[in-house]
């Protein structure tokens, strides 16, 4: 999905100003208040270019796996010392147990039903130690998402200029996004568009999910950017 725009995540978002360090530190306060298990092994689900993981490794061992290998590599190279895997949420399976399983910035939204939510929540919950905790940063609910929204994201480093535009529709239950990016560097000027398909999952349905996985949840309606957060919590 990334492979045209991997290269250039990372500079879209520091031009939103989407602080990492600030989220991480979020991330371990909701781990630690809660956790329960006595260890510090922390996995990332969809973990992207790794930029959360280049603050929550300073207080925990990490492991991140995403699907997009276009992703990772730039994750690998940031962070040598950080174990990366190739590897779907969807039926994920890792040699090693940890006290904390997190997945943000909306990456579950593109799971393609409640089914399959349920069986990534659960898949995580079996990697939990007992008193473990999973933290889930949710896409939009369908209450939330804004049919025909104009949105433009633009980059002005000094030797790369990107715009990345697009108008929101929606299909049922899904919230569609085809990006339009216009890239310019030394190289020259290219373009290219990049759709993106995410599930509105509702309240109801992260709920359950957390229920099949046999884990007490809660909801933080802030979250780490307003967009919430949903906690569980395994029995010890």
């Amino acid at each position: 999905m990334y492979a045209r725009s991997a290269k250039y995540y990372d500079a879209l978002y520091r031009a939103a100003g989407k602080d990492y360090r600030k989220e991480a530190e979020q991330i371990r306060e909701v781990v630690e208040s809660r956790k329960r298990s006595g260890g510090n092994v922390l996995l990332d689900a969809a973990c992207g270019t790794g930029r959360h993981l280049d603050h929550l490794r300073a207080w925990y061992d990490c492991t991140g796996i995403d699907v997009d290998r276009a992703m990772l590599d730039i994750a690998h190279e940031r962070l040598p010392d950080v174990a990366f895997v190739c590897m779907d949420m969807i039926g994920f399976k890792l040699d090693r147990s940890f006290d904390a399983v997190v997945s943000l910035f909306g990456a579950v939204g593109y799971l393609p039903n409640g089914g399959r939510l349920n069986q990534v929540v659960t898949d995580m919950a079996r990697h939990l130690k007992p008193g473990g905790v999973v933290a889930i940063e949710p896409w939009l609910r369908p209450e939330q998402w804004e049919d025909g929204l104009v949105n433009a994201l633009f980059v002005d480093e000094p030797d790369l200029k990107i715009s990345r535009m697009c108008v929101s529709r929606r299909d049922g239950n899904v919230s569609i996004m085809n990006f339009h990016f216009t890239v310019a560097g030394r190289d020259g000027i290219r373009t290219f568009t990049e759709p993106h398909r995410l599930t509105l999952f509702t309240d109801a349905e992260y709920r359950a999910a957390f229920d099949a996985a046999k884990l007490a949840v809660e909801y933080d309606p802030v979250g780490l950017n307003g967009r919430g957060l949903y906690i569980g919590t395994k029995a010890p």
